[in-house]
């Protein structure tokens, strides 16, 4: 990859200042996954009629497992993506698909290791079984390879199943912040977790992706969905309930108690309002870091 490819992953700024769409503009948006709280500010937005008053008329479409958000935006079924980290973006524009990454509303990736209770550190993760998720190898693990010296030896495939990792001490998994750790602490295991934005892990996550022609040809719109979105996790943040009403709605597995666990993690550990965005926004992305995200996968 090039730094042309970064640049042309930064559009935040252009976007910002951009005037607000037509009213009522129809827009599709599509997560990444199962609502959670982690699209709160998306549905909150929704619910408090933040993207109405831009001119947005807004459908949220949910992913999952096996959903493939990036050939669905691409076959213009979505008019922008909720991409998973900047690394799965730069991948996929590196492979030739013109995705533009907008804004970053995630400034700390809520990625985590999570380990058996004996385990107090990266380093004693080292000689252990680590699952980790195929879509993970090429920005996570080999991030975690040149950072600890873990070994390919050592990695085996997460299929989304806690219960290996209940059944055997032996084993590190990879999860999600608001979501792994509360499934394996109400399994009744005792374990401790490890964000990895917190020991230097660059990559940005829950973005805003689009392509290029859909960025050229509704720039107001986007710029318009941008806005609120950030507006609607400001919200969010504040008053997670509207939202959380919704979320339960699209996805009626979720839980009161999941959704809690997961805004408090979100808030305690500055995942959206930390670094760049406490001085800039929630959204902002900078030149630096996403050259501090290349740099480890080239």
């Amino acid at each position: 990859m090039t730094l042309r490819l970064v640049s042309g992953l930064c559009a935040a700024g252009l976007l910002a200042l951009a005037p607000a769409a037509h009213a009522q503009e129809k827009f599709t948006f599509m997560t990444n996954w199962y609502a959670q709280a982690e699209h709160g500010g998306y549905y909150q937005a929704v619910a408090q009629g933040i993207y109405q008053k831009a001119g947005l008329d807004v459908t949220i479409k949910m992913g999952g497992p096996q959903v493939n958000i990036i050939q669905i935006m691409a076959a213009g079924q979505a008019d922008c993506i909720m991409g998973a980290t900047d690394t799965q973006m730069m991948v996929a524009r590196g492979n030739g698909l013109p995705i533009v990454n907008v804004a970053a509303i995630f400034q700390k990736d809520p990625q985590v290791l999570i380990a058996h209770e004996d385990v107090k550190s990266f380093e004693d993760m080292k000689g252990k079984t680590i699952l980790i998720a195929p879509t993970a190898m090429r920005g996570m693990w080999s991030w975690l390879k040149g950072k600890y010296g873990y070994t390919d030896s050592q990695a085996r495939p997460y299929t989304y199943n806690i219960q290996p990792f209940v059944a055997d001490k032996n084993i590190v998994q990879m999860g999600f912040l608001s979501s792994e750790p509360f499934a394996i602490q109400k399994a009744g295991v005792k374990a401790n977790t490890f964000l990895l934005a917190d020991q230097g892990y660059p990559p940005y996550a829950n973005l805003i992706s689009c392509m290029e022609k859909t960025v050229k040809e509704r720039e107001k719109a986007v710029a318009a969905f941008v806005r609120a979105t950030a507006e609607g996790y400001k919200s969010y943040l504040n008053d997670p309930a509207p939202a959380n009403a919704l979320i339960k709605k699209d996805n009626p597995n979720m839980t009161d108690d999941q959704l809690n666990y997961g805004i408090s993690k979100i808030r305690e550990m500055g995942i959206i309002t930390s670094g760049d965005a406490a001085r800039q926004g929630i959204g902002i992305m900078t030149r630096d870091r996403l050259l501090k995200t290349q740099a480890f996968l080239v």
